[in-house]
């Protein structure tokens, strides 16, 4: 065990105060308030269906935050109410009009590494998605459905450069870029932390420096998932794991946002108390660092108790860098309670956007996605297996 986990230790946390308010407080939402309709108890849930919860999650969560990505929360609610639902929206000022269900940047840098995983059928390294990148990026894919600053990124792909530099030349080392897409990381490495916290580490810097805040921030979200797909997780076991692998800072401003939060009944009362916190404005990205879309993750999949479509209308309402919030909230909630309480119609309008994008490096269906990540993990499974089997018996 390294000094980090030692100090961060598993017993620790479960005793100390923090964890256990966070916990009493979700309990009492869920007592005092029926559960919300399609919800399903963690236990319940089979790993396929987790795998499909957490990229549902993922890319309904995109689609529906992009709609209103940006905005203050004030904006939100006066001209939604309470947004539960797919709507049409641009990017980019380049005059396309995304029909509703459309993804965006986040979901093409995941849907890159779900490739890669598809086709090598196991965990992936930078290599392997820097191939895909040069292979399956369109041209015109920067500026139109992925951020500008990913086109001299692939160009640096497209040289001799060892594919682990190539985030060293991205300005942007603390953005939530890998900790919105790197779910696939997590299910590959499902039930496995450490092998999820490696690979995120190693892929992550393709787009970020190495070690930096965005990648360290990252590894929450592999976590999360790696966590949430173990059996009979909670969402206390999940908290537990973040908390006992993370960064010791980041695992404190995580602490921090719980304890803010604990009492928090719903996503109106959270977003005002995390208003005297994140505000940052005037500079690239302000809304989109890794440390504040994160940190609200965390606690929205708490106090919803991990029912992903409560996340998605918690994080899409809670404004500023709502499609990145809902996208980790989402993915995060979906891989412990399944996509069961997603609308149908929702993922329906997301299959058919996605067929009719014309900039997205692939056009499988959620459950296509989900299920290929599945029978990869499946495949993983098979030859862990044979190895110990001949390895025990050599």
């Amino acid at each position: 065990m390294s000094k980090r986990e030692t100090i961060i230790g598993r017993r620790g946390l479960l005793q100390g105060g923090l964890l256990a308010m966070a916990a009493a407080a979700a309990r009492k939402v869920a007592a005092a308030e029926a559960e919300p309709a399609g919800g399903a108890k963690p236990e319940s849930v089979g790993l396929r269906e987790k795998f499909f919860g957490c990229i549902a999650g993922c890319h309904v969560g995109s689609s529906m935050g992009a709609a209103v990505e940006g905005w203050p929360w004030q904006r939100v609610e006066k001209e939604h109410g309470t947004l539960d639902r797919l709507l049409p929206y641009e990017h980019y000022g380049n005059g396309w009009r995304r029909p509703p269900g459309t993804t965006e940047d986040g979901v093409e840098r995941q849907k890159l590494m779900i490739t890669a995983i598809l086709e090598k059928q196991d965990r992936v390294c930078a290599e392997d998605v820097r191939r895909i990148w040069v292979r399956d990026i369109r041209p015109d894919a920067p500026g139109n459905v992925s951020e500008p600053f990913e086109g001299m990124l692939l160009a640096m792909a497209k040289t001799s450069i060892p594919a682990a530099d190539v985030g060293k030349y991205c300005d942007y080392a603390g953005l939530v870029s890998m900790a919105r897409s790197c779910h696939p990381l997590g299910l590959i490495n499902a039930g496995d932390v450490a092998g999820a916290i490696h690979d995120v580490r190693e892929v992550g810097q393709l787009y970020q420096t190495a070690n930096s805040r965005g990648v360290r921030w990252a590894e929450v979200t592999a976590i999360g998932i790696a966590a949430a797909t173990s059996p009979g997780a909670t969402v206390e076991s999940v908290l537990e794991a973040i908390f006992a692998h993370a960064d010791k800072g980041v695992a404190g401003e995580i602490r921090r946002g719980l304890k803010l939060t604990a009492d928090c009944r719903d996503f109106r009362a959270m977003r005002t108390r995390f208003d005297a916190v994140y505000s940052g404005q005037g500079i690239a990205y302000a809304q989109s660092y890794a440390n504040e879309v994160v940190t609200k993750a965390v606690c929205v999949f708490c106090m919803v108790r991990g029912n992903a479509f409560e996340a998605l209308k918690a994080a899409v309402n809670m404004g500023r860098d709502t499609d990145c919030l809902a996208s980790v909230a989402g993915g995060l909630s979906g891989s412990l309670t399944g996509g069961g309480s997603i609308p149908a119609e929702l993922i329906r309008q997301v299959d058919q956007s996605t067929a009719l994008n014309k900039f997205t490096n692939s056009k499988r269906t959620l459950r296509e996605t989900s299920d290929g990540l599945y029978h990869a993990f499946q495949a993983r499974l098979k030859r862990l297996r044979a190895y110990a089997d001949r390895m025990e018996t050599g």
